[in-house]
This record gives structure tokens, C-alpha cells and sequence, in this order.
């Protein structure tokens, strides 16, 4: 299994960092095209040949926390329906139903079967078709073929990945999710963001700290470093550690008595369009889809132990998400300048330097899934 620096390790990294006025550089620099954030074309191959074929996390496991608990949405343009069955399995399928295609649910919500709103075919949990209303006049119509198609959903280390095309399944890779999303997270929110910019663009922000004063001079740059990470991968994935200012306080302890909790965010790039990112109080899953060359829709996902019946514990969580929001805005209004930068044909590629390491890793990464 792939191996990441524990926690005590990341802390004297970051401390080393501190001390020296470093940070963690790539080997060498990558020139990106501008045309890849641009054509539609290349879009296509990406919603082809990785978008689809890639275990991609869908949502947390604690959004389908209850049996019948499901989530309808597009993944890569394709309408899907993931529920967890009464068994407890979590199953997926393509949202449309055998008779006409009509979508089956949307939204999220908690069924005991699905029903077509057109004419009222029914299918179970388990996809299968229940019944078909006044089934005299279909026939050749057998229900034990014609239940919803599946597609693969596998569960693990709490999140739901889904594989729309091929049997590929999450790779043992991300067994390094071990403990990062545990069982005691409860669904704080589920939001839902209109980008109007690639997903890409989107993605990109997440990946390197180099704009952190810059970009964020009034939410985190107060709490953090600016341009100070330490970069780790784990296939073509990507685990970037963002450090607070109090890591400070970690030098008056033992090495064997610090703690990474409050004193630094691990942002976890899950190839190719999700992120997984630690706060203080809560956790978040970020899913960037594509709908357009020019559009994206991101699905952030909060969880948390807090108990939220407990002000202090409100208060406190509420002040994480705000911070969170206010970041993600402003990460929003720096895409959307980047994507009307693009019409303007000053640059045919981005440069990524030796403090963009992660994005380096991601486009290549893409770039050897698409071209082979």
C-alpha cells in the first residue's frame, strides 16, 4: 500500500519549512494549453475516457447514512441514481426509466422504491422492476430484464465511488482515506455552486498555496502561510498540506505528543475532479462536474462530530463553514476572471513553476489517461 508521512513527520516538514523559508518544489515545471480548458472536443475525451472510467467519488457515505437514502444527480453529463438499499449495500444506476427514459428522482430523499412519474412503472431498491401498471398491454416485456441499468458503486473508507463505464475499481491506493472520513461523521450540508468556468480552472485552485496572500488576504492568509506546503502523491493522487500559524505552538512538545488537529488542513486531490479537505471542525468533500467546456457544477459536501445541538459547538462550526464559504468565493471570482482571460489570446499555455507541483501531477496525469 502506498504510504504517506504520518503526522509527526508533516509537522517538522512544515517547521523545517518555517525555519528555512521553504517549501516543497517539484522537480521541474509543466506547460498546460491553453486549447485543453477551451475545446470541446477535448472535454469529450476527458468525460469519455477518464470521467467515466474512473472510480470517481460520488458523495460521502453519510449522505445515504439511512436504508433508501438517495442521491440523483449528472456525473460526467450522465443522469445517475445512487441509493443504499434495505441491505445496506449502496447501488447505483443510470436514471431513466426502461419504458420512455424518464428520470426516476431527483434531487436526494429517502424511498422505499422508485416510481416513474410518466406512467408509474416501479422498481425497487435493488433496481430490479416491481411492477408495471396494467401489464396486460406490454407483452414482450420481461421485468426480470428490464430493471434499471446498474453501474458500479463501491464504498470505501466513507465515500461512494461510482464507475459509469468498465468494471474498474477504486485503487488500493486511496486506502491512505483510512481514518480520514471516520464512521462518527454526520452530513452537516450539501451545497450546490454554479461555476461558470472549466472544471479545470476550478480544480487548479485547490492544488498549490502560492496564491494564498494574494487571493486570500482577508480569510486565510490571516491563519496560514503563504506559498508553504509539503506535496505528497499516492498514485495520481495528490495529498497537499496547508499549515496554520499555530503549528508554531507544536514546538514546545515532544515530537511524540503532536498533533495535526487545528494545526493544519490536509487537502487530499482524489483524481480525476474530487478534493477531501480537513478542518478544524469539520470535514469536506468538493466535487467539481463538468456540464460545459465553460461551466461547472461543484457539489461540497460538509460532515462533522460536532454536536449541533450544543451552541458552543454551533457557534464554532458555524465560523469553520463561514471561513470555508468566504475562501471558496473568492477561489470562485478567480476562475471566473481566468476563464474570461482565456478569450483574450494573450497566453496559448499556463505555466505551472516548482511551487505548482500538484497541478504538474494532475495534468500529466490527465494527459496519460487521454493519450494513453
Amino acid at each position: 500500500m502506498t504510504q504517506l508521512a504520518d503526522d509527526r513527520s508533516v509537522i517538522q516538514q512544515v517547521l523545517d519549512h518555517i525555519d528555512g523559508g521553504t517549501t516543497d518544489l517539484a522537480a521541474g515545471s509543466w506547460r498546460e494549453p491553453v486549447e485543453h480548458y477551451r475545446s470541446p472536443e477535448r472535454l469529450e475525451l476527458e468525460l469519455e475516457r477518464v470521467l467515466r472510467r474512473t472510480p470517481t467519488p460520488f458523495c460521502p457515505s453519510a449522505a445515504l447514512a439511512e436504508p433508501g437514502a438517495y442521491i440523483a444527480r449528472e456525473a460526467a453529463g450522465v443522469p445517475l441514481l445512487v441509493v443504499r438499499a434495505r441491505d445496506g449495500v449502496v447501488r447505483a444506476f443510470r436514471n431513466a426509466c426502461r419504458h420512455r427514459g424518464v428520470q426516476l428522482a431527483e434531487g436526494s430523499g429517502c424511498a422505499t422504491a422508485f416510481v416513474c412519474p410518466y406512467h408509474g412503472w416501479v422498481y425497487g431498491q435493488d433496481g430490479a422492476l416491481r411492477h408495471i401498471p396494467d401489464a396486460a398491454g406490454f407483452p414482450d416485456v420481461d421485468p426480470a430484464t428490464r430493471g434499471l441499468v446498474p453501474v458500479r458503486a463501491e464504498e470505501r473508507h466513507g465515500l461512494v465511488f461510482v464507475t459509469q463505464d468498465g468494471p474498474a475499481e477504486a485503487s488500493p491506493e486511496l486506502d491512505v482515506l483510512a481514518g480520514v472520513l471516520t464512521p462518527d461523521l454526520r452530513l452537516h450540508s450539501a451545497t450546490i455552486t454554479d461555476v461558470a468556468a472549466n472544471w479545470k480552472i476550478f480544480m487548479d485552485g485547490f492544488l498549490e498555496g502560492y496564491h494564498l496572500r494574494a487571493t486570500h488576504k482577508q480569510t486565510f492568509y490571516p491563519l496560514q502561510f503563504d506559498n508553504l506546503n509539503v506535496v505528497e502523491h499516492f498514485g495520481r493522487n495528490t495529498r497537499i498540506v496547508f499549515p496554520y500559524r499555530r503549528i508554531e505552538k507544536q514546538r514546545a512538545l515532544p515530537p511524540a505528543d503532536r498533533s495535526p488537529a487545528g494545526s493544519l488542513t490536509y487537502v487530499y486531490h482524489l483524481f480525476p475532479n474530487a478534493v477531501v479537505a480537513t478542518f478544524p471542525v469539520s470535514v469536506s468533500l468538493i466535487i467539481n462536474e463538468p456540464v460545459g467546456v465553460d461551466r461547472t457544477r461543484v457539489h461540497n459536501y460538509i460532515l462533522t462530530t460536532l454536536d449541533v445541538d450544543d451552541p458552543e459547538a454551533t457557534a464554532a462550526l458555524k465560523r469553520g463553514v463561514d471561513l470555508q464559504v468566504d475562501g471558496l468565493s473568492e477561489d470562485l471570482a478567480m476562475a471566473h476572471s481566468i476563464q474570461r482571460g482565456l478569450a483574450s489570446g494573450a497566453n496559448e499555455h499556463f505555466e505551472f513553476g516548482r511551487y505548482e507541483g500538484a497541478l504538474t501531477h494532475f495534468h500529466r496525469g490527465l494527459a496519460q489517461v487521454i493519450d494513453g
